[in-house]
């Protein structure tokens, strides 16, 4: 196997493309993505040593133990994000330092079954309410304060993405490593 390069390995399946439109069979397609992503990432991770969680995925990047957390973290806020857009209008939400949550001590050091069990659990409530919401409903929005104005279509393309991309760190690393 050939060497990847920087931007291969902080983008194991491409950059993010943030959907101009959306219909509901590509909608479908993305809570598929959510509602497998908590079994995916617990079979990426399966078997993994303490020493291979700590391991980055890249030079200079998040420990396996450090992604793990971090979704659980992005996907909650996403979770109450939806909430949000759908409860108020067109509110702004608020950003968060992902890089100092990741260095915080329990995403250095708690045991990743944690957050394998939030994950599930916020998937398991996310997904359920994704599959009662209406065309109408994906039109609805919130303000990111960096990135402007975007509707839940937009936003649930996002998330898949980031699910298959932090899923793919994890199993291209282990490709790599041969684990």
């Amino acid at each position: 196997m050939s060497p990847m390069t920087l931007d291969e390995e902080r983008y194991p399946i491409g950059k993010f493309h943030r959907p101009a439109s959306s219909v509901r069979e590509i909608r479908a397609a993305h809570i598929d993505t959510l509602r497998q992503l908590p079994e995916r990432l617990f079979t990426a991770v399966s078997g993994l040593t303490d020493q291979q969680l700590d391991t980055p995925y890249r030079e200079g990047g998040w420990s396996v133990r450090q992604l793990v957390h971090h979704i659980a973290d992005s996907h909650a806020n996403a979770y109450i994000r939806f909430k949000l857009a759908l409860t108020e209008e067109n509110p702004t939400i608020k950003t968060y330092d992902e890089a100092a949550w990741a260095n915080l001590h329990d995403s250095r050091w708690q045991p990743i079954d944690i957050s394998l069990n939030m994950i599930a659990a916020v998937h398991a409530r996310w997904v359920a309410l994704l599959e009662t919401l209406t065309d109408e409903d994906f039109h609805r929005s919130y303000v990111h304060p960096e990135s402007g104005a975007q509707n839940l279509a937009q936003a649930l393309a996002l998330y898949d993405w980031h699910s298959r991309h932090h899923t793919a760190h994890i199993t291209r690393l282990r490709e790599r490593n041969g684990w």
